[in-house]
């Protein structure tokens, strides 16, 4: 099976290609730290897997990259792993094409496991990733605006309506009636409810993690 490894950062794409390197049948035949990079070396090499990130820094995401390669003529497997895990993340990478959804602080094992199950065209699913989808379909609700979604991410981090309004160049009132809605839709009457269930529900990161 081979593999081409994509993630910005050199220490991860080290460990994975130990990890996967020290597996019988298993090559990684490229690396890529951006994006843009993933889909050349992905057209040039034509592997069988490919493990992606979804953070990647400026430019092409792992989301735009999945997709690119997905358009390919016999694409690759796709598979993301990555530390994010809100419904946003999940569902964009589904709907690019990936094959599978896995956290970085899952057992090596299941890992490699999934790799070989990617390879063999089956969809590969981080237990507590698959469980929120599968929550998410039995209990469909109403949904944020990627507005509203940005919004609540800087209350979060402590933003006060005014500086909101200053980062994202609009007045104070819009602000408070984009959180008008975003507290409607999700059933709360605080700032700090809204914000504790958007990370419950994975709407925003519970978090800065890398």
């Amino acid at each position: 099976m081979r593999v081409v490894l994509v993630d910005d950062h050199p220490v991860v794409r080290a460990g994975m290609r130990a990890l996967l390197s020290s597996h019988e049948g298993v090559e990684v035949i490229g690396e890529a730290s951006s994006g843009a990079e993933a889909v050349d070396v992905v057209a040039a090499l034509r592997p069988d897997v490919v493990l992606m990130d979804l953070r990647l820094g400026e430019g092409m995401d792992g989301v735009h990259a999945t997709a690119a390669i997905a358009g390919h003529p016999d694409p690759p497997r796709v598979v993301v792993l990555t530390t994010y895990d809100t419904d946003t993340d999940i569902l964009r990478a589904v709907e690019a094409g990936a094959s599978g959804y896995l956290l970085k602080d899952s057992d090596p094992q299941v890992l490699v496991d999934a790799v070989w199950a990617a390879a063999r065209g089956e969809t590969v699913l981080d237990p507590d990733v698959a469980q929120r989808l599968y929550r998410r379909m039995r209990a469909p609700r109403a949904e944020l605006s990627a507005r509203e979604t940005e919004i609540v991410g800087l209350v979060a981090k402590g933003l006060s309506n005014r500086a909101i309004a200053k980062e994202l160049f609009v007045t104070e009132a819009t602000v408070k009636s984009h959180l008008v809605h975003v507290f409607s839709k999700l059933g709360v009457d605080s700032r700090t409810a809204a914000v504790a269930v958007a990370r419950e529900r994975g709407v925003i990161d519970r978090g800065d993690r890398r």
